[in-house]
């Protein structure tokens, strides 16, 4: 467990959990104690102790994506709290499944999380309805991006759209931090800044040369932890 985010209005913690070390977050309200739990997956019991050890109640549940690996404990976390599904509804429509009473949303929406506003990015890429959640200058981004990486495109993605998500992403005030789906890099979380000076995928100026990076290039020259990578003079 790391306690990744502290102010005086709210906390964020994440937990690295299951196979495919991914990143689950716990935001909490400090004065209501009404908490938010990020793609919960794996390990139910841990996600459960850690809001009891805030002495936090979940509310909602945000999901970054539909991919199993980080919706898998939402019926265990239903199962302990009357939470709040939500997630875009270009995102549902990927899913198919049959939601039970879902809160669906557009990008742009945002969720109050007791005197906090989280604001929802629609971030299409990795899926059609990947979606980013923004608050203040803090960035959970599931698996859009990655610390020096971003998440493929083969179960549902495009990266031709991944590629317009990303530069968007870049332009963002370069102290955010980047909260990922992943524990993938060097190290847990990023500034914006340090991504487009490190992540190679932010590096490219045409889009055909970013898929042929993403699609083809990538995975045969690049291994885990990611680490930063210096942009080319003639990119």
């Amino acid at each position: 467990m790391a306690l990744v985010v502290d102010n005086d209005r709210y906390s964020i913690d994440s937990l690295e959990l299951g196979p495919m070390e991914n990143l689950i977050y716990l935001f909490t309200d400090k004065k209501t104690k009404n908490a938010a739990i990020v793609d919960p997956a794996w390990d139910v019991p841990e996600l459960i102790k850690l809001a009891k050890s805030k002495g936090a109640i979940i509310t909602d549940i945000l999901l970054t994506h539909s991919h199993p690996d980080h919706i898998n404990g939402i019926d265990g976390i239903l199962e302990e709290y009357d939470a709040q599904l939500h997630l875009l509804n270009a995102e549902a429509k990927f899913w198919g499944e049959s939601l039970a009473h879902p809160t669906l949303h557009h990008g742009g929406d945002s969720i109050k999380i007791g005197g906090s506003e989280i604001e929802i990015m629609h971030t299409p890429g990795h899926t059609p309805g990947s979606a980013c959640y923004h608050i203040d200058d803090h960035l959970l981004t599931g698996d859009t991006m990655f610390v020096f990486g971003c998440g493929h495109c083969r179960l549902g993605g495009d990266p031709n759209v991944l590629y317009d998500t990303l530069t968007k992403m870049g332009k963002m005030p370069g102290d955010t931090l980047i909260l990922p789906g992943h524990n993938y890099a060097e190290k847990t979380t990023s500034t914006m800044h340090e991504q487009c000076e490190g992540n190679p995928f932010l590096h490219f100026d045409k889009q055909e040369d970013f898929v042929e990076y993403r699609e083809h290039t990538h995975d045969k020259t690049r291994t885990q932890p990611y680490h930063p990578v210096l942009k080319p003079v003639n990119k």
